[in-house]
């Protein structure tokens, strides 16, 4: 497998319809306050629901895309590296693959458009927490979900790190 290329350096650049913000944290002598999403955001779309997932240190939970919902993922805690394939047919970027670094150290908004296969890996030494708001409801019955597996040989991006 290929290494993926960083957002800044890969040769063919970003995924047609990924968008980040940069988040500000606003620290005082009683804590942070950041600011992730809101509805007169230039990147809202529509609100779904919000929720959070987490991994502990070296966990990786990838991959899957949805057909409909867009994502907005910001990383509360921890660290983790986020990976992008872009597979959709009639994607001028079919095939390209981004990674970002975010959390902590780089609080950043990630919009991920439908058809773009997405997963993290927590890379930080404690749990990495990811709230997602998506744009629609996770549906029980019929969900808009579907997976592969986080080393699928058909996916160009390695999860393992790279010490150089």
């Amino acid at each position: 497998m290929a290494q993926a290329s960083s957002d800044k350096s890969a040769p063919r650049g970003r995924i047609d319809g990924v968008h980040v913000k940069p988040l500000k944290v606003i620290p005082d002598q009683r804590g942070r306050l950041m600011e992730i999403f809101r509805c007169d955001d230039e990147l809202f779309r529509q609100f779904g629901q919000v929720y959070m997932t987490s991994a502990y240190p070296g966990v990786v939970k990838a991959w899957h895309y949805h057909k409909i919902q867009t994502d907005n993922w910001a990383v509360l805690s921890g660290m983790a590296l986020v990976g992008l394939y872009d597979q959709r047919e009639d994607s001028p970027t079919r095939g390209h693959v981004n990674e970002f670094y975010m959390g902590v150290h780089n609080p950043i908004l990630l919009q991920i458009p439908p058809g773009v296969m997405h997963g993290f890996k927590c890379i930080s030494e404690q749990e990495c927490i990811v709230v997602n708001t998506p744009t629609h409801p996770y549906n029980r019955e019929v969900p808009d979900e579907l997976r592969a597996p986080a080393r699928d040989p058909s996916i160009p991006f390695n999860w393992d790190r790279e010490d150089r």
